[in-house]
């Protein structure tokens, strides 16, 4: 990340009647055409996530599930189905409405593109 924090980790944790949640791992890779973001959320299917854009602020959430056999009566649970939570303040170079996410085993891939003025160019030379 560069000097100008155009991507800033938002603390995690609880807002006004949520239940707690798991920070998930994330990496965060720069380069000059945006962010790629990668989380780690086992357990969480396509069907229990959301990703928004809330403001300024991206938002990833997602419920991990507990696969319990068919077969089984479940009488006794310690383990419950986790809930992660994490969001990142997006600065105004970012195109908000190009963000593009993917799923792959329990890893989520976020591609946060810059806005075109905000990438770099090469300027072509002519000889005159």
């Amino acid at each position: 990340m560069n000097e100008r924090n155009e991507l800033v980790v938002e603390p995690g944790g609880r807002s006004k009647g949520q239940r707690p949640a798991n920070l998930p791992a994330v990496d965060i890779f720069e380069d000059a055409t945006g962010v790629t973001v990668v989380a780690d959320l086992p357990g969480v299917t396509k069907d229990t996530l959301n990703i928004k854009v809330e403001s300024e602020v991206l938002v990833i959430e997602g419920q991990a599930s507990v696969p319990v056999p068919a077969d089984v009566r479940l009488i006794h649970c310690e383990l419950r189905e986790p809930l992660f939570r994490r969001s990142f303040r997006l600065g105004p170079e970012f195109d908000k409405d190009a963000i593009s996410a993917s799923l792959k085993h329990g890893v989520l891939t976020l591609q946060v593109p810059r806005i075109r003025e905000a990438q770099p160019r090469q300027i072509p030379v002519t000889v005159m």
